[in-house]
C-alpha cells in the first residue's frame, strides 16, 4: 500500500483510538520489560547481561555464536558486543573460544543457572502481562477497540 503523499492526508487517516491503542501497547510492552530488568537483578544479573545471555541461548540453531551474530540479535554494535562479552566473561558467566577466524561465545553452567532463574520470573510475568500485550496489539492491527466502559469526561470546574 503506498503512503500518502501529504502529512495532512497521512494525519487524517488515524483515529484517536489508533493512538490510544498504540500507546496502551508501549504502555504494556515498558511495564513487561521493567519488570523484566527487575527480574533480571534479582537473579543477579545486569539487564544487559541477560539480553546477552538470552540472545546467545536463544540464537537459531543455524546460526553460531559469533560476536557479530549477537551483535545483530542485541541491535547494537560490535564493539559494544565486545564489551558486555568482557563484563560477562569477568562474572564467569560466558566463556570465549576461536573457531577460525571467528569468535564463538559460549553460556557457563553459572551463566545458564543465572538465566534460567531470570527466565522462570520472566515466563511467570508474561503469562500475566502477554494477554494484555496481545489485546491491545490485535487493537492495533485490526483497529477496532474493544468494547469497555466510556470514561467519564473531567468536569470543568
Amino acid at each position: 500500500m503506498a503512503r500518502p503523499k501529504t502529512g495532512k492526508a497521512f494525519t487524517a487517516s488515524v483515529r484517536d483510538a489508533d493512538y490510544r491503542a498504540l500507546a496502551e501497547f508501549r504502555y504494556h510492552i515498558r511495564r513487561y520489560l521493567d519488570f523484566s530488568d527487575q527480574a533480571a537483578r534479582t537473579a543477579g544479573l545486569e539487564p544487559k547481561q541477560y539480553q546477552l545471555l538470552l540472545a546467545l541461548r536463544g540464537l537459531p540453531e543455524a546460526i553460531d555464536p559469533t560476536v557479530g551474530a549477537l551483535a545483530e540479535r542485541l541491535h547494537i554494535r560490535h564493539h559494544s558486543t565486545v564489551e558486555l562479552i568482557n563484563r560477562a566473561e569477568r562474572n564467569t558467566l560466558v566463556a570465549r573460544r576461536r573457531a577460525g577466524n571467528h569468535v564463538m561465545v559460549g553460556l557457563t553452567p553459572q551463566g545458564r543457572r543465572l538465566l534460567a532463574r531470570a527466565v522462570e520470573e520472566r515466563l511467570k510475568e508474561l503469562r500475566v502481562a502477554g494477554p494484555i500485550l496481545v489485546q491491545t496489539l490485535q487493537q492495533l492491527i485490526t483497529g477496532k477497540r474493544k468494547q469497555s466502559k466510556k470514561r467519564p469526561k473531567p468536569s470543568s470546574r
